[in-house]
Parts: structure tokens; C-alpha cells; sequence
């Protein structure tokens, strides 16, 4: 559900980008407005973020080999945490470069009612990619709060494309915010202003994306939530207590299980190994996302005995 989520989030705001940085250059070209300009370069980054997004769910299903016996699903971090770095170069740099070159040296606009028009048809496209992304997303975000599924989702893709879309809504409202005062006053430094703040609001999406993707890309264990569920299901009769548990995600769908358990004394060897099993396939059932699991038996001796 994660992936298919992901795929068809990804998709509408691919078609939605490409269509809206072809209407804003030729805006750019028949207006010469620098709000215009950064959000075209904006939408043909995002278009670009899309594809790496799409190519890091394909490469990410590469089977395992000798070389990455944990398989290749950290991929998807990886092109996310690519994506996070163009934004900030492609986008944000680039913005807050013209913003401040058309206030110190600001040019007059001509047909700024094109301008407009094609910041209205974009806000529209714009509008349906965001609203895919926050429907697909809804299914895996539960009782969460936007925020928190932000920070906390290790479905790299989702995030991205919310925060992506929901920075392209904004931008695009001060494009038009730049352009209107540009017209309504008479003066163009508004529009270097209107690029300055598309800028600004680039440089904190890409980095708060940097941030999460990174952490995600190094390594991030089990939820809180999930932690307490497999801890809860490797006990048993026999399995008396989790002596020590690690976990790590390989991928938004792969969790990686390694455990010490605590086992009742007097077990023979084939009631080890049943007790061994059972405990994992309880996991399993519970959080199908833990696919390795490695469970060392031992006997809990306390620290004071």
C-alpha cells in the first residue's frame, strides 16, 4: 500500500509540474518576471525530483546480492535525500540569487495579466497534486499529526512529494503576490520581493527534507509503538523476557530484528528451536514490515545474582 501510494502521489505531481514549468517559462518569456522565472525553475526541479523518486522505487527492488546482502531498499532514501539537495540548489539558491538581483537592479513587466492568468491555471494543477498526496497519505499518517508523519514516516516518498507540493502552493501565491504589487504600485522591486520569498520558503522545506532524509538514509530503528509490540510478542511461556533488542529499517518496507531472548530453563534444544520460531512468527504477524529477524536464546541471569 505504501509503495502503490507513493507511485500514484509521485505521478500526479510529475504530470502536474512538467504542465505548469512549460506555462511559467513561457510566461517568463513573454512577461520577463523574475517571480515567473524562479517558479519555473522550481517546477522543472520538481518535475526532475519526480523522476529520481520513481527511479528509486525501481532500483530499490533489485534482489540481494553477495556485495548487499540486505538488498537495495535503502535506495529510495538515498534518491529522496538527492531530491532534498536539488530543491535547496535548484530551487531555493537559484530563487533568492534573482529575488536579490531584481531588487537591487528591478525591470519593468510587460503583460503582467499573462503572468497572472498562467499563476492561476498553475495554483489549479498545483491544487490537484496536493490533494493526491494528502489522500494517499492520510492511509499511512493514522492518528498522527501532519508534522509527525513528516518527521516519523519511513516512506520517504510521501513526505517529499507533501512537502514539495505544499512548497510549490505557497511559492506560487507569492509569485502572484509579487506580480499584483509589481502592477498595483507601479514598482517591479515587488517582484524581486515575491522571488526572495519563494526562496526563502525553498531554502526551509529543502533543508527540514535534508534533515529527515539523512536520518532515514543512516539508519533509523522501530517506532516507539512498534518497539513495544514485537517486545511484546517475542515473550511467551518459554521466552521469559527480551534481554536486549536492536532494529533498523532497510527500507520503508524491511525491518531488520535482532534480539537476545531470555529463555526458561530446562528447555531441550527442539523446544529452543520451536520457542525461537514461534516468537518470530508472532512478530511477523504483527508487524509484517519485520522481515529479518535474528533471535540469539539465552539465559537471563540478573546483574546482582
Amino acid at each position: 500500500m505504501a509503495a502503490e501510494g507513493g507511485t500514484k502521489a509521485i505521478l500526479a505531481a510529475l504530470f502536474a509540474n512538467a504542465g505548469i514549468a512549460v506555462s511559467k517559462f513561457v510566461g517568463f518569456l513573454i512577461t520577463g518576471s523574475s517571480s515567473m522565472l524562479a517558479e519555473s525553475v522550481h517546477s522543472v526541479a520538481d518535475t526532475s525530483n519526480q523522476g529520481l523518486l520513481l527511479l528509486g522505487q525501481k532500483t530499490s527492488k533489485r534482489r540481494a546480492t553477495k556485495a548487499h546482502p540486505f538488498g537495495y531498499g535503502r535506495e529510495r532514501y538515498f534518491y529522496s535525500f538527492i531530491v532534498a539537495l536539488m530543491l535547496f540548489t535548484l530551487g531555493a539558491v537559484f530563487a533568492l540569487y534573482e529575488g536579490i538581483h531584481k531588487i537591487q537592479h528591478p525591470e519593468e513587466l510587460s503583460s503582467p495579466l499573462v503572468a497572472v492568468a498562467i499563476l492561476v491555471v498553475a495554483i489549479a494543477l498545483e491544487s490537484y497534486s496536493f490533494r493526491t498526496a494528502i489522500v494517499e497519505s492520510r492511509q499511512l499518517k493514522g492518528e498522527q499529526s501532519w508534522w509527525s508523519f513528516i518527521r516519523q514516516s519511513k516512506t520517504p516518498e510521501l513526505p517529499v512529494v507533501l512537502l514539495e507540493d505544499a512548497g510549490a502552493l505557497f511559492g506560487l501565491v507569492f509569485a502572484l503576490l509579487g506580480v499584483g504589487l509589481a502592477v498595483l504600485t507601479g514598482d517591479p522591486m515587488w517582484d524581486g520581493v515575491g522571488t526572495l520569498m519563494i526562496g526563502v520558503l525553498l531554502g526551509v522545506i529543502a533543508i527540514t527534507l535534508i534533515v529527515e532524509m539523512k536520518s532515514l538514509l543512516i539508519g533509523e530503528g522501530a517506532s516507539d509503538g512498534e518497539l513495544e509490540i514485537i517486545a511484546n510478542e517475542l515473550t511467551s511461556d518459554d521466552v521469559e523476557r527480551v534481554i536486549h533488542i536492536r532494529t533498523q529499517y532497510l527500507g520503508p518496507d524491511e525491518l531488520l530484528v535482532a534480539a537476545k531472548l531470555g529463555l526458561r530453563e530446562g528447555l531441550e534444544l527442539a523446544e529452543v528451536a520451536k520457542a525461537i520460531d514461534e516468537a518470530e512468527s508472532r512478530v511477523r504477524a504483527k508487524v509484517p514490515a519485520a522481515r529479518l529477524i535474528y533471535l540469539e536464546p539465552d539465559l537471563y541471569r540478573p546483574v546482582n545474582a
